[in-house]
């Protein structure tokens, strides 16, 4: 099989296209004919050697993706899902999503309806599940105002339409004057530039004024403490990804004088405390809601990838590449 393969932990720049061997399913196993395969922050983290799965390499990337299962190994549930279209979350070790073939565990496929696509659901795991899992948390907290940044990316715009529909709001965090009116066009009420020079002020009045005391940061560093000092007491910031690959920032007196709290969010952790049944039911859902569909910018074969993959990662705003290895 082909595969885009990575050589070593340098980003977008140790890719290269192989031949593999196919894979073999193990017991508990299947595997999938990719169909397709989205490149996400947490690919490129990945490809950085910064995400919290490390694999030896080479090894071919790639998260998630969909596709068809085509062999399982021994179990009912792998000789179930046996022909049906998927999404899959790819195994922690060997060769991920990138590739024309991958393994993943029958715990981590998900049956496609038949009105889903395989770009849909490519993209069905990570950003859609991800903004579940937010609301969740905000459901539990009984949060009545949160903050969201990187608010112009895929995930940023997927939690924008469905906090519209939700009836929350939101105070979404951008990075340049052009992303706060586009999102302003799509429906947003609060929408902040991090780059504007009094936009600690702005986001102290504003937390303020809403009760904002939930937080989602995507970027870390300096934005983790710019959050937690501009919120109101007793507020929690949640990281769920390090856009700005710096350590996050925070003030001790944030913590013991204001009770304020700090905490990380990953999604497969996430995913495998849920019951079950409960799981079933987010992942249809994840498929009945148009708010959580994913727009794909561009569609590249595995040949065309790498140079895809670098212009993501300049940009990395609401559209999504997606490599379908059979193009």
């Amino acid at each position: 099989m082909r595969a885009l393969v990575l050589q070593e932990y340098s980003g977008p720049s140790g890719l290269s296209v192989l031949e593999l061997p196919e894979p073999l399913p193990a017991a508990g196993q299947v595997l999938i004919k990719v169909a397709a395969a989205p490149v996400n922050p947490s690919d490129l983290s990945f490809l950085q050697g910064n995400y919290g799965i490390k694999k030896k390499l080479p090894a071919a990337p790639g998260l998630v993706g969909s596709g068809t299962v085509v062999a399982s190994g021994s179990g009912l549930l792998g000789r179930y899902l046996t022909g049906k279209r998927v999404a899959f979350a790819a195994l922690t070790s060997g060769h991920g999503s990138w590739a024309d073939y991958a393994l993943a565990s029958v715990r981590q496929c998900i049956p496609l309806a038949r009105s889903t696509s395989f770009a849909d659901g490519a993209n069905l795991i990570v950003n859609p599940m991800t903004v579940l899992g937010f609301f969740e948390i905000i459901k539990k907290q009984k949060s009545k105002a949160v903050i969201h940044t990187a608010a112009a990316s895929s995930l940023g715009l997927m939690f924008l339409r469905e906090s519209l529909v939700r009836g929350l709001e939101v105070i979404h965090i951008v990075r340049r004057k052009e992303q706060v009116e586009h999102l302003r066009s799509l429906g947003a009420a609060h929408v902040l530039d991090s780059s504007a020079g009094d936009f600690e002020r702005q986001l102290r009045v504003l937390a303020g004024r809403l009760k904002a005391d939930l937080a989602f940061d995507a970027i870390a560093g300096e934005m983790t403490r710019q959050l937690m000092q501009n919120m109101p007491a007793r507020s929690r910031v949640v990281v769920y990804g390090g856009l700005s690959e710096q350590a996050c920032q925070i003030h001790p007196g944030d913590l013991i004088f204001r009770d304020c709290v700090l905490e990380g969010f990953w999604l497969s952790a996430w995913m495998v405390k849920l019951p079950f049944y409960r799981l079933l039911q987010l992942t249809r859902e994840v498929q009945q809601k148009e708010t959580l569909i994913t727009e794909v910018a561009h569609r590249v074969g595995l040949d065309d990838a790498v140079a895809a993959i670098e212009a993501y990662q300049r940009t990395m705003t609401g559209q999504k590449v997606l490599i379908e290895p059979g193009h």
